[in-house]
């Protein structure tokens, strides 16, 4: 291992499995002054970038009728905690098509994960 695997590999975080198509609950710190607060930003994972510590994800959500992105990085501090909510069965590895989708047709077909 060279020093920057090393560092790399102090700063990981273990997180829950998640693929594109999921849907999921990202506890995030949010600080508001001197106060700091949880605020929890729930949608499907449409992307996925995978690299070590550099691994980042993108939420999308809609709120009240806005389409709203928000890219987290994995490992990143200010995340206390992921949830995954439910799967989807997709055959892409980036959503970006559900951008262009409204109502019921940015619906994804859900898959009942067994567990082992």
């Amino acid at each position: 291992m060279n020093a920057v695997e090393l560092i790399e590999k102090s700063q990981t975080v273990v997180r829950p499995a998640m693929q594109s198509g999921d849907t999921v609950k990202v506890h995030v710190r949010v600080k508001e002054g001197d106060k700091e607060r949880i605020q929890v930003f729930e949608g499907i994972v449409i992307n996925l970038r995978r690299g070590g510590t550099r691994a980042s994800f993108t939420v999308r959500k809609v709120s009240f009728g806005q389409g709203v992105e928000r890219i987290f990085p994995l490992h990143s501090p200010i995340i206390q905690k992921i949830e995954v909510v439910r799967s989807a069965k997709v055959r892409r590895a980036k959503l970006y098509y559900l951008r262009d989708l409204k109502g019921k047709a940015a619906r994804m077909k859900e898959v009942r994960k067994t567990p082992v």
